[in-house]
């Protein structure tokens, strides 16, 4: 990856995370923590790495992507505003009555692959949208973003081990280890460690990576592309609150509301990375 193209997916990572802050702000609730931490991943996939037309969000051959842990959706409708699949000022209805843009992504806003709710289902439905692709010879991909709390579902592994049975090849999951889910901290809730350990058990291609690192996002996608024969999770080492120093691993932002002083310093931190990213 050059430097330029480096520096611009950095910089759209951000615009992800101040877009998503605008639209919980504005909504007055909304899950900071793990939307910042997946800014990079998301950046990568939706502005580099993925087969997808905003103009036609259904097309049979698009990349597609399920957001598991579907509670981060102020992150995935900010990236689906900005590139292209609804107006951006269609988010300032996020979480309102009469809205499609719920707390949870849902199927009927363009873009979206799943409707999520109860977490640990993302990868079973993934799973089946792979297995249609490679059945029917696509040719597509299909990603999966689950939180490293998450996989502490049963079905979570009963999908693992599916996949790698059924050897496919064409399904890449990532784990947002990001360490930290509502009432603390993974291992002080239930550790799911070694993740990569379980996940080669059940016949999978192991990468782990940082998460929050453009180039190294970019490149284990591109090395899960070329792997035959078995399905790819890349386990991505991120910071819960990436990128503003009031949410960086702190529990309460999970899903807690900041006071207006910590949105001010937020916003302040976002626009000056924006700035220093800027071509």
């Amino acid at each position: 990856m050059d430097s330029k193209t480096k520096t611009k997916l950095q910089r759209q990572a951000y615009i992800i995370r101040k877009t998503a802050l605008e639209t919980i702000k504005n909504a007055g609730s909304g899950h900071i923590g793990g939307s910042f931490s997946i800014a990079e991943i998301l950046a990568v996939l939706y502005f580099d790495r993925m087969r997808i037309d905003p103009e036609h969000p259904d097309r049979k051959d698009r990349d597609r992507l399920v957001l598991s842990k579907g509670h981060c959706s102020p992150a995935m409708y900010a990236t689906l505003s900005l590139r292209g699949f609804f107006p951006i000022e269609h988010l300032k209805t996020f979480r309102t009555i009469d809205s499609d843009l719920s707390g949870h992504v849902e199927i009927h806003v363009p873009g979206v692959d799943m409707s999520a709710g109860s977490l640990g289902q993302g990868l079973s439905v993934a799973l089946g949208m792979a297995m249609y692709g490679k059945n029917r010879e696509m040719g597509y991909y299909t990603y999966c973003i689950m939180g490293d709390g998450e996989i502490q579902e049963g079905q979570i592994w009963e999908a693992a081990m599916a996949a790698g049975y059924f050897k496919t090849d064409h399904l890449i999951a990532f784990v947002d280890n990001n360490k930290l889910q509502l009432d603390g901290s993974l291992e002080e809730v239930m550790s799911p460690y070694p993740i990569g350990d379980k996940f080669k058990a059940f016949g999978w291609n192991v990468l782990e990576m940082d998460g929050n690192e453009i180039e190294q996002i970019h490149d284990a996608i591109a090395l899960a592309q070329v792997w035959k024969g078995k399905p790819t999770v890349i386990i991505a080492d991120t910071v819960k609150g990436k990128g503003v120093s009031v949410f960086e691993n702190q529990v309460r932002f999970h899903g807690g509301k900041p006071t207006e002083s910590e949105f001010e310093t937020a916003f302040a931190e976002l626009d000056a990375k924006i700035a220093e990213l800027e071509d």
